[in-house]
């Protein structure tokens, strides 16, 4: 089970996400300041913290500072929260270590996906692996994020690591629009280059992969100046 350590002094909405965490299979603790932060994580010799969760704006400390002084003395993983959106904080952050960076307002949905695609990077697995929790299934369609392995009609589908990891970002905010933007963060962790398209490449051999028809695409849907939703459901199903 994985420990995710939420450093917020919202508390409100730090029980909002511990719950919907613990739902999800992780173990949650929760630390109001900086200060018993940074205590809650030296005191984790033994079983350890595997993601820290940071809000940069604390009450005694200024979360860029605390995520220096983290990244310092740990490799821990870092998600940064928080209510100021300036591009120039995120850009800080990420240079100081964080692996990933979350504006407020966020849906709970969107954090958990987050997390789990920065344990995946970092090679911790994201999520728990018991009882089959690993598999999403829809229809016809399963993905295997224990195996890294896509099924359709029980028969393996071959793809990349890299395309793999997409159908996972998208698969875990089914019936969302993910733009190329997000998409290159949540599996590569870096901004998308404004004339790069090897998202759409990649997309591209995910369809033909898992679509009956990739000229016409029912799973994954292209949504014109957005980006990608992948489909809950369809009418074939």
């Amino acid at each position: 089970m994985f420990r995710v350590l939420m450093i917020e002094d919202d508390l409100r909405l730090a029980a909002m996400v511990a719950t919907y965490l613990r739902g999800a299979g992780f173990t949650v603790e929760q630390a109001p300041d900086g200060v018993s932060g940074l205590a809650a994580l030296a005191a984790r010799d033994g079983p350890g913290v595997d993601l820290v969760l940071l809000d940069l704006m604390l009450p005694d400390a200024d979360g860029l500072d605390l995520c220096r002084r983290i990244r310092a003395g740990s490799d821990v993983p870092i998600v940064m929260v928080t209510a100021r959106g300036d591009t120039a904080d995120r850009i800080v952050g990420l240079e100081l270590g964080a692996d990933d960076y979350l504006p407020k307002p966020f849906e709970p949905r969107e954090l958990l996906a987050r997390i789990r695609a920065v344990l995946r990077r970092r090679g911790a697995g994201g999520g728990p692996a018991a009882g089959g929790a690993d598999v999403l299934r829809f229809g016809r369609l399963e993905i295997d994020r224990g195996a890294r392995e896509v099924r359709l009609d029980g028969r393996a589908r071959p793809l990349t690591s890299h395309q793999f990891e997409l159908l996972v970002a998208l698969a875990e905010s089914a019936g969302r629009v993910l733009t190329r933007e997000q998409l290159m963060e949540r599996v590569r962790g870096e901004a998308l280059d404004a004339f790069d398209r090897s998202i759409d490449v990649h997309v591209g051999r995910i369809r033909a992969a898992i679509e009956d028809d990739a000229r016409h695409p029912r799973r994954i849907v292209t949504v014109r100046g957005a980006g990608y939703v992948f489909a809950k459901s369809q009418d074939a199903e």
